[in-house]
């Protein structure tokens, strides 16, 4: 039998191993989803691979994303009848380096020899804060040009404190609101004749109304489809800090558009993206851009503020709404903000075209396209940023 005899006590043993084996790759596992996973094994039984596949999904896997994931595990764990006593020393089956398969970068770090863990819990939170200055030179400079795609679940934990530790500082614009100062169109009569009082009705100085400087508007769209699975986390992350005390609204898409302003409130960015994932339940769907902005039009109109917002559209233009509708949003969002920038994490590749309908409607109506796909060119998006707000 594949699983092994379960009437010899191993098949416990056996989900027990495989269910560690997913929290190692990333996703959310506690002894109380394992012991519902060995009843619904026990339940279900073991003459199908695929019923007891199922099973296990159901009660393993909660969110959209891990979906994957679990299915990579799953056929690595249960291929032969050696394999789970193989992992659960943490060695790979001899089978599968003479053949290596392709799998995500989350469930091969599951797989491998893990890190000894030292006696004293505090020195190894120590040696995981300092992993970042232990790395030589050529680490990090390999991780600095990293593919956010392609990282490891140990190398994604790293990059995503690194990018909360990314400014973003945005040029400022005169605002409504004024302040006493000694330049102005208009005079502040209220501050001159209190100062008169105080030297017996003469006016010795004229105080002006000052504009009051502030940060630019900032509405960030992030799409959170399949394909943008790996980057809308670090980007959320990413700008959560980097645009801390501006003015901000966030929304996610993908089939719908998700209001993610009550997450962002948050000071804390883990609690901010706990709460950004439970409000989204169209993750790793599809993309409907035009949909979104209809609805972003219709409900929240007041995030775009006379035409000063920046628009940060974080998406790989992979749309698959009606062209028409998409086009006609574009042109609405565009005339009522300063700046539509487009972050296109395809610019990955040399050469890239957007030649996609969704992404040649986006090409045409944003006023920039940039790279965001790695955390060099997430250091560079501040100065391109400021030279292209310059121009507004």
């Amino acid at each position: 039998m594949w699983l092994g005899d379960a009437r010899s006590g191993k098949l416990p043993d056996h989900i027990t191993a495989f269910g560690r084996a997913l929290r190692r790759s990333g996703v959310p596992m506690d002894s109380q989803r394992m012991a519902t996973a060995i009843q619904a094994a026990q339940l279900c039984g073991l003459g199908r691979r695929d019923d007891l596949r199922a099973a296990l999904q159901t009660v393993m896997v909660s969110r959209q994303s891990d979906i994957a994931v679990f299915d990579e595990m799953f056929d690595a764990f249960f291929r032969n009848p050696e394999i789970a006593q193989q992992l659960l020393s943490q060695m790979l089956p001899k089978a599968a380096k003479a053949n290596p398969v392709r799998r995500k970068a989350r469930v091969q770090e599951a797989l491998s020899v893990p890190r000894p863990r030292p006696a004293d819990p505090q020195a190894g939170r120590e040696s995981e804060l300092k992993f970042d200055a232990a790395m030589t030179a050529s680490d990090q400079q390999r991780l600095r040009h990293a593919d956010f795609a392609g990282l490891s679940a140990s190398e994604f934990r790293l990059v995503e404190q690194l990018v909360r530790q990314i400014p973003l500082p945005l040029p400022p614009v005169a605002s409504r609101r004024t302040r006493i100062g000694s330049r102005g169109a208009q005079p502040h009569w209220s501050r001159a004749l209190h100062e008169a009082r105080r030297h017996g009705g003469e006016l010795l100085t004229l105080p002006r109304r000052q504009r009051r400087e502030q940060p630019l508007p900032l509405l960030v769209l992030v799409d959170v489809s399949g394909s943008m699975e790996r980057y809308a986390r670090l980007l959320m992350a990413f700008l959560h800090q980097a645009t801390r005390g501006t003015q901000r609204h966030a929304f996610a898409f993908g089939t719908q558009l998700t209001d993610l302003r009550g997450a962002f409130r948050h000071s804390d960015t883990d609690r901010m993206l706990d709460d950004a994932n439970r409000c989204i339940d169209d993750f790793a769907g599809g993309t409907r851009l035009g949909h979104s902005l209809a609805e972003l039009r219709q409900q929240h109109p007041r995030c775009l503020v006379g035409r000063r917002t920046v628009v940060l559209l974080i998406t790989d233009g992979l749309d698959t709404g009606e062209p028409a509708a998409l086009d006609a949003e574009l042109q609405w969002l565009r005339r009522h903000s300063r700046r539509v920038l487009w972050l296109n994490p395809l610019l990955r590749f040399d050469g890239y075209q957007p030649l996609a309908q969704g992404a040649s409607l986006l090409h045409r109506h944003a006023h920039a396209m940039l790279a965001v796909h790695n955390l060099s060119h997430l250091q560079d998006l501040a100065r391109s940023m400021a030279a292209l707000l310059q121009k507004a």
